[in-house]
C-alpha cells in the first residue's frame, strides 16, 4: 500500500519518489506497465494533474517512458555507449555516465596459456606479462579483466602502476604505438567459486564474456584480454540498417543482408 501524503512536501513530489522507489527496489520491472493514472489518483486522493506532474518527474529522469494510449512503463536505466570503435574501459564507462576504477589483482610474467597462443602468435609456454585487474563502474564490480601482452609489449609495462592508467594510453601516448584494429569475440558462462568472489556475486551465475585481440597498425597482436561481465550490470545492443536495394538476384527481402549501423554495450548504473 501506498504511503499516506503528508503536509509540508508537494504532493507530486511525494508520489514520485514513492514510485522511485517501487522501481528502485524492483517491485515494477524493467518495461512493467505502472498503474494507470486513475488508479494513482484514488490511491492517492489526488488530482489528475497532480499524478501527471508526478510522472512526468519520472519521466524526465529517466525512470519511465510514456506510450500514448497505453500508459507509463519502466524504463531501462542502462546507460548506452557505443562500441562500433575500438575503446578501452575508462572510455567505455565515461561514455556511460559512469565514473571508472580498476584494482590490479596480478600483473607478472607467466608461460602463455595453450588457448591463448593462437591469438598473440607465440609458442605455448612463451613468457608474457599476465595482468588481472577488477574494473568498477561507480564502485561496484562490473568486470575481470585478464590480459596477456607478448614481448616487447610487455616490457613497457613492466613495474607500472596500471589501477588507475589504460594500455591504450601508456603505448599509445608514451611510446607511439598506436592501436588500431581488434577482433571481438562474445560468448557467455557461469561463474566459478574464485571469480564469484572477486566480481561480488554468486557461484554459478551467469557471465558475458568478451574475448579481445587488438593489434597494431601492422597487424601485430598487441594483446590478448578475456573480459568477464556481470550479466547483471551489462547487455549489448546492436542496431541493423536494411538495403532493399542491394537485393541480389534470387533472394528474398528476408535474405538481404543487412550492414551494422550501431552496436552498444549497456551498462546498469546499479541505481
Amino acid at each position: 500500500m501506498p504511503p499516506k501524503l503528508r503536509s509540508g512536501t508537494p504532493r507530486h513530489e511525494q508520489i514520485s519518489t514513492w514510485l522511485r522507489e517501487q522501481i528502485e527496489s524492483g517491485t515494477f520491472q524493467v518495461d512493467e506497465r505502472l498503474p494507470s493514472e486513475n488508479e494513482l489518483c484514488q490511491r492517492f486522493e489526488v488530482s489528475r494533474i497532480t499524478v501527471r506532474r508526478a510522472l512526468q518527474t519520472l519521466e524526465a529522469d529517466g525512470f519511465i517512458y510514456r506510450r500514448q494510449g497505453l500508459g507509463s512503463f519502466v524504463a531501462d536505466r542502462r546507460v548506452r555507449q557505443g562500441l562500433v570503435r575500438l575503446t578501452d574501459f575508462h572510455q567505455d564507462m565515461a561514455l556511460a555516465g559512469l565514473t571508472a576504477s580498476s584494482r590490479v589483482l596480478c600483473q607478472r610474467e607467466v608461460p602463455c596459456p595453450e588457448p591463448v597462443a593462437p591469438w598473440l602468435e607465440v609458442s605455448c609456454d612463451t613468457p608474457v606479462l599476465r595482468v588481472d585487474r577488477l574494473r568498477l563502474g561507480d564502485g561496484e564490480p562490473v568486470a575481470l579483466d585478464r590480459t596477456w601482452f607478448p614481448r616487447p609489449y610487455s616490457r613497457l609495462l613492466e613495474n607500472r602502476e596500471l589501477g588507475d592508467d589504460t594500455f591504450y594510453r601508456i603505448l599509445e601516448e608514451e611510446y607511439g604505438i598506436p592501436i588500431v584494429s581488434g577482433r571481438y569475440r562474445i560468448s557467455a558462462d557461469v561463474t566459478d567459486p574464485e571469480t564469484a568472489g572477486i566480481l561480488e556475486v554468486e557461484p554459478g551465475a551467469a557471465l558475458l564474456i568478451i574475448e579481445r585481440l587488438s593489434r597494431t597498425s601492422e597487424g601485430r597482436p598487441v594483446y590478448f584480454q578475456r573480459r568477464f561481465y556481470r550479466s547483471d550490470r551489462v547487455a549489448y545492443e546492436l542496431e541493423l540498417a536494411r538495403d532493399p536495394g542491394g537485393r541480389g538476384a534470387g533472394e528474398s527481402p528476408d535474405q538481404v543482408g543487412m550492414p551494422l549501423r550501431d552496436f552498444h554495450v549497456v551498462f546498469d548504473s546499479g541505481d
